[in-house]
């Protein structure tokens, strides 16, 4: 798999899951509606956490593009 292919699927599981969970809190007749903030912030913690383990073998998992210019400004 390429750096590319793993970096897209990487954002995509951080995409799906954090939304998912925000739309869990939000939503009308979920299980998890109303459960507040902090639902959320773990929510999107756990999403960040997946996401960065399933491709930093790969691609290193920077899952933000400014990351990625951030490194090749600094020569890494």
């Amino acid at each position: 798999m390429s750096p590319f292919t793993a970096e897209l699927i990487g954002t995509m599981i951080l995409v799906i899951l954090g939304d998912g969970v925000v739309a869990n809190v939000l939503l009308n007749k979920s299980k998890g509606q109303n459960s507040g903030w902090i639902v959320i912030t773990a929510g999107w913690g756990l999403a960040v956490t997946v996401a960065v383990y399933s491709v930093i073998s790969i691609s290193g998992a920077h899952l933000n593009p400014a990351v990625t210019i951030g490194a090749a400004v600094i020569g890494k």
